[in-house]
């Protein structure tokens, strides 16, 4: 007997419940589906149905320990019945991680997946922090607009990696004031954040040796911006002293030094802008140097992307690479090996920056404050675009 009257009030307290439950739910509901125009539901409609604190509401997702099992049940299901969702990245920020990690760069978001460098650098980064279950985010920097700060100070993640921006840009000022765990690579270059990199004046002064021993002497460069929004055309040496770029800067320093040991006035070499590291901007870049200094028999090109729409223009003009002129890159990206002719370049391990970048990310994310420079070598690799220059010219 007892036990049927332990069983009675069981149901009658779980009808109760049910009751009270379905009463909350059909008010909330009425209530959301009175509102004149549709809009997302808040922790705070939540608790506004069931009388109880935003707080209360905050807890039963972020901490459940601090309410009965009964009143966790409650916001749950009213929670669900007015189709309510915390916001995961704010779950993510009051818990001190958010597992993700952004990676900041010059360029528009299409460069992400367009400049092979920038790929399998993308490749190496996400080999490591995958083993570790974080996610990347991309942050682009779009060269032709206005910089956003905002966009950075916005950024939910739990670290970031800066890839080519100058030291003035006002995305990486951003990223400094937020004060994470940051690594730079190949710029811009702090004295107190990690930095990955290669020996750039190293590799472009092997790029321009080997034109210089192949009797070259009548050689032109074509360079990659000097600073944010850099207008096209020619440089002269007082505005190689407005480049912004350390990789842009250190190349230059590599090409002056060959050719100055060579013999040769490094105000007399012609050195030719691009906007942004594009092909048409390669193309542009060579028919403009070579209209002003059609006597050149050599080309000095700080990228593949370049060098590839350099090509182009040399192909309509009838210029025969390397008979008529000879062409020394910079990446070993891999339409270099595939280009008529291969291009002759300077292979830089942009996979290994990339694991490079991301570990040393890992170790500041578990506590390890050491400033690490990493500097990669590179290797020149000789192929059919450059050759013994002819006698006869």
């Amino acid at each position: 007997m007892l036990l049927v009257y332990w069983s009675f009030l069981l149901k009658a307290f779980s009808l109760k419940r049910f009751r009270s439950y379905n009463i909350v739910y059909n008010k909330a509901m009425d209530d959301h589906q009175q509102s004149d125009s549709p809009r997302r539901v808040t922790a705070a409609d939540v608790a506004r149905a069931l009388g109880v604190a935003t707080s209360t509401v905050s807890n039963a997702y972020n901490r459940p320990d601090q309410l009965s099992a009964a009143l966790r049940e409650r916001v749950l299901a009213t929670a669900a019945a007015m189709g309510y969702h915390p916001n995961p990245a704010a779950r993510g920020l009051r818990r001190g991680r958010t597992r993700s990690i952004g990676v900041l760069y010059t360029d528009r978001l299409s460069f992400a997946f367009i400049d092979p460098a920038f790929v399998q650098f993308l490749r190496g980064v996400a080999l490591v922090v995958e083993d570790a279950g974080l996610s990347l985010t991309l942050f682009p920097g779009t060269p032709q607009m206005m910089r956003d700060p905002e966009i950075i100070r916005a950024a939910v993640v739990d670290g970031f990696i800066i890839y080519s921006l100058s030291h003035d840009d006002p995305l990486v000022h951003a990223v400094r004031e937020r004060r994470l765990p940051l690594v730079c690579v190949d710029d811009p270059a702090f004295d107190d954040v990690p930095l990955v990199g290669i020996e750039d004046a190293d590799g472009a002064a092997a790029a321009a040796h080997h034109l210089l021993e192949l009797g070259h002497r009548q050689i032109g460069v074509i360079s990659l911006p000097f600073a944010i929004d850099t207008p096209a055309g020619p440089a002269n040496l007082e505005r190689h002293a407005t480049v912004a770029y350390r990789v842009v800067q250190e190349r230059l320093r590599g090409y002056r030094t060959a050719c100055t040991a060579a013999g040769l006035a490094w105000a007399r070499v012609p050195v030719e802008v691009c906007a942004e590291n594009s092909q048409e901007d390669g193309q542009a870049a060579a028919a403009r140097l070579l209209d002003a200094a059609p006597h050149l028999t050599a080309l000095l090109i700080m990228s593949d992307r370049l060098a590839l729409g350099a090509l182009r223009t040399l192909a309509e003009r009838g210029i025969r690479v390397p008979y008529d002129l000879s062409i020394a890159a910079f990446d070993d990206i891999p339409e270099a090996a595939v280009a008529i002719p291969p291009l002759t370049t300077l292979q830089q391990p942009h996979e290994e920056k990339g694991r490079y970048a991301g570990k040393l990310l890992m170790r500041q994310l578990e506590g390890d404050t050491k400033v690490t420079r990493v500097l990669l070598s590179t290797r020149l690799v000789v192929r059919g675009s450059t050759q013994m220059i002819d006698a006869g010219r």
